[in-house]
C-alpha cells in the first residue's frame, strides 16, 4: 500500500515485520493453521501477526532469538535473502 497514501518510498528501510508481510501477501495471504509461536515481542492483532505466524509455520523465520521476532528491526540484505531462500525451499 506504500509508505503513506501518497508515497511509495523506494529507498526506505524495511523492517522484519514488513518483509514477512510482503512474502505472505505474495503467497496469497494464506490463513495460518496455528497460533503457536514463542515470540514475546509480537502482539496479536498487529498488521503483521498472521504473516509472522505463516512465516514461522513455513520455517521462513525462526526469529532473532528463540523468544524474539524483532518486528521493528530493519532487515539487512542477508536477512532478506535468507527469508527469500527459505520461502522458495
Amino acid at each position: 500500500t506504500g509508505a503513506t497514501e501518497t508515497t511509495f518510498n523506494p529507498n526506505g528501510n524495511c523492517q522484519r515485520a514488513q518483509v514477512v508481510t510482503f512474502l505472505w501477501r505474495a503467497a496469497g495471504s494464506p490463513e495460518p493453521t496455528s497460533t503457536e509461536h514463542s515470540f514475546t515481542d509480537v502482539e496479536e492483532g498487529k498488521y503483521y501477526y498472521d504473516a509472522m505466524l505463516w512465516a514461522v509455520e513455513n520455517k521462513i523465520t525462526t526469529g532473532v532469538t528463540s523468544t524474539t521476532f524483532a518486528p521493528a528491526k530493519n532487515c539487512n540484505r542477508g536477512e532478506v535473502v535468507t527469508f527469500l531462500y527459505r520461502d522458495m525451499a
